[in-house]
């Protein structure tokens, strides 16, 4: 009786644990290796190239490494376009402040981009998958108890679908994971443009 083949390696280019997460449920088992690219010093003429880009730089940052050889690198990247301004993580809590209070009772556009790189064949595929946020009407006290909680810091947008600011969320059109950190259907059709079946790649 002939062994099932291995799965490909899988490499995710981000330490997001929120994207770590979404693959690890959808039967995926990545390896993380963090990029270090420094997101300040990219820039793009639109949000949405922004985020694309971004995820192009950071996946070729760890396909270029040589623990990633014959893997496949999968690269992301958030930001959210609010009045056609791409904002990222906040600088610090009083711009996270300012952000809530700026965002609420409106929507945005939550941009993220995707890469993959088969460094076995050297092709990369990339797009973007795009969520409107409906964000609701926080108090002034519970902006200023989210923000003191610490999590806007880290995420893109200063919130997070999945954490402590869902309540201020009044709904989405679109991926709720593509919000989250990773669009599993956007990577689902990246794999197949590079011939491969994301069922191939299950643990």
């Amino acid at each position: 009786m002939t062994e099932a083949p291995r799965p490909r390696r899988l490499v995710l280019a981000s330490q997001s644990p929120a994207r770590l997460g979404l693959l690890r449920q959808a039967g995926l088992a990545p390896e993380v290796v963090i990029s270090g690219v420094d997101e300040d010093a990219i820039s793009a003429p639109t949000p949405a190239e922004l985020a694309r880009v971004l995820a192009e730089a950071k996946a070729a940052a760890v396909a270029a490494r040589p623990e990633a050889a014959g893997a496949l690198v999968v690269g992301c990247d958030s930001v959210l376009e609010l009045d056609g301004l791409a904002l990222g993580k906040p600088a610090d809590a009083e711009d996270a402040t300012a952000r809530w209070k700026s965002m609420r009772g409106r929507s945005g556009i939550l941009r993220t981009g995707h890469c993959v790189i088969d460094t076995a064949s050297g092709r990369q595929v990339s797009d973007t998958a795009s969520t409107t946020v409906r964000f609701g009407e926080p108090s002034d006290v519970e902006i200023a108890a989210y923000v003191a909680s610490g999590e806007p810091l880290y995420v893109a947008g200063a919130f997070t679908l999945d954490g402590r600011s869902a309540p201020f969320i009044d709904g989405i059109d679109g991926d709720p994971g593509n919000v989250i950190g990773l669009s599993l259907p956007l990577l689902r059709r990246l794999l197949i443009d590079l011939d491969i079946a994301i069922t191939d790649l299950w643990a």
